[in-house]
């Protein structure tokens, strides 16, 4: 990823932080985005220190224009972005369709959908410009399969999530503009101590780590422009029995 400019969001933690460390070599220049600036501003000085040029900003990916606004700062000051990495997620507190409220619904929307997309769209004309661009967004099995692991409102707007991408690459491909979706099931990160019954340490120890995760999202990034790599769907090898933590998940209100 040499001389290549690329935003991180979610970078501070998960997948988004070790994704931001798999890019990290000498000549890139990363775009660390996240609400709290002490974890970003921990994984620039673990990317600095690999050789990359990375800058800490702390956004609110939950307001729109804040999220349109990152994407036109990262171009205002690098004069071009290259990759696009969408990170930044979270779920409900109560995941059951029965109980959670308006609120927390629409925030999860804000975030995984608003966010996504003011912030992919304030890098459109650039990249149409230029004739090139990836943006890579990591949605989730629940798109697939909603269930009340993830709960209703993270299913939906994962599923949105990735029809936007494939609504990009059906109008937008034809200027060598690439978006790619990564798919994938339980991830060892701390998004799972919010889980109304987290699992244990052997259970996760059995999952995917982000970095995993994270070497999937390069794959995409690092495929030449002629290739577009339009979906990954990932998950643990070994299937592990979720009916206690789905049953806890389904009486939170």
């Amino acid at each position: 990823m040499h001389e290549q400019t690329i935003i991180v969001t979610g970078a501070g933690s998960g997948i988004g932080r070790a994704t931001a460390l798999a890019f990290a070599a000498p000549g890139a220049t990363l775009v660390l985005a996240g609400r709290r600036r002490e974890p970003l501003e921990a994984t620039a000085a673990q990317a600095r220190a690999a050789g990359a040029m990375a800058l800490a900003r702390s956004v609110d990916l939950e307001d729109g224009d804040a999220a349109a606004a990152l994407g036109e700062w990262s171009l205002g000051e690098f004069g071009q972005v290259d990759v696009l990495v969408n990170c930044a997620g979270h779920s409900t507190r109560v995941r059951s369709i029965r109980y959670v409220d308006a609120q927390e619904f629409a925030s999860v929307f804000r975030v995984n959908v608003e966010g996504v997309y003011r912030l992919t769209q304030s890098l459109l004309e650039s990249w149409v410009a230029r004739e090139q661009g990836t943006v890579i967004t990591v949605a989730s099995t629940a798109a697939l399969d909603p269930n009340l692991l993830g709960g209703i409102a993270y299913g939906a707007a994962k599923a949105a999530e990735a029809a936007l991408m494939r609504g990009l690459n059906n109008e937008l491909r034809r200027f060598g503009i690439r978006a790619c979706t990564i798919i994938p099931g339980e991830v060892n990160t701390a998004v799972l101590d919010k889980r109304p019954s987290p699992p244990d340490h052997a259970a996760r120890e059995a999952m995917m780590q982000p970095e995993d995760v994270a070497a999937a999202i390069v794959l995409c990034a690092r495929m030449p422009g002629r290739t577009l790599i339009e979906q990954i769907v990932m998950r643990p090898t070994r299937p592990r029995d979720t009916s206690a933590e789905s049953a806890a998940a389904a009486q939170i209100r």
